[in-house]
């Protein structure tokens, strides 16, 4: 929603102009009016950080003194977006970030075989019970509303294992997004290429808020080193108690940067 790119342009010179990319046009809307005051310096486009070569390119960005890249998901497309991202609303299963392009979770669901199911649930959610989930999915397909696969998650796992502090169904909602999407598919192949957009001294910042998408960052700094890169801390850093309270969906968040060096 562009809090970060204003923070940047905010503490930055006045020749420093910023690109920005999202998949999701209603996000780039409330950015932009969010950005508005720093007038041309800002460039807003609707795109992957997939693409980040190609658009940088497109708009003569041959280097870059910093790029960040926000993973996940924002507060507006869980609470308003009426996409299906969330479990608390009754809502069509869409859940791509990009409205007009992709399959739909709905598809996903109804058409992917149930072993295929199982692996997304394990692999993106850590979904201990990811094979009684695609099963109980395959047996009550067709799937049409978050409703449905809420429903679903409820029958296929038993009542005493439903986990305390997290919804049922937040693991399940997680892996189907992140599929539909092929996030750590576009996180994998925008990392290198971010990378190498980078001005010698200058930084790539990752915030991830899953952890196979931290150890992807992670595996990906290391494998940079003997290019002339190095990640500035071995450990990612979190957010402190206060900014938790604050803001309690920036629990899981962890930050990784690499620096190009001379």
């Amino acid at each position: 929603m562009g809090g970060h790119a204003e923070a940047m342009l905010s503490g930055a010179a006045e020749d420093v102009r910023l690109l920005g990319l999202d998949r999701d046009p209603e996000a780039l809307r409330r950015a932009g009016t969010r950005l508005a005051p720093f007038g041309d310096r800002v460039r807003l486009t609707q795109a992957s950080f997939r693409d980040i070569a190609e658009v940088a390119g497109a708009h003569d960005v041959a280097s870059a003194r910093a790029i960040v890249l926000d993973l996940g998901i924002s507060s507006y497309q869980l609470d308003a977006s009426g996409r299906g991202f969330t479990f608390q609303d009754d809502q069509p299963l869409d859940m791509r970030m990009d409205p007009d392009r992709g399959e739909t979770a709905a598809a996903l669901l109804n058409r992917r075989p149930e072993d295929e199911l199982a692996r997304i649930l394990f692999e993106y959610g850590e979904e201990i019970h990811a094979r009684r989930i695609a099963r109980t999915i395959v047996r009550r397909r067709p799937l049409a509303t978050t409703g449905d696969l809420v429903a679903a998650v409820r029958a296929a796992v038993p009542r005493k294992a439903w986990p305390r502090r997290l919804h049922v169904a937040t693991k399940t909602f997680q892996a189907v997004r992140m599929a539909v999407n092929d996030e750590t598919g576009a996180l994998r192949h925008a990392l290198p290429h971010a990378a190498a957009l980078l001005d010698t001294g200058s930084r790539l910042g990752v915030i991830s808020f899953h952890s196979g998408e931290d150890r992807i960052v992670k595996q990906t700094f290391r494998s940079l080193e003997a290019a002339g890169y190095a990640e500035l801390e071995p450990s990612p850093l979190t957010p402190g108690d206060d900014e938790v309270r604050a803001n309690p969906r920036a629990r899981s968040a962890k930050l990784r940067v690499l620096e190009r060096l001379p």
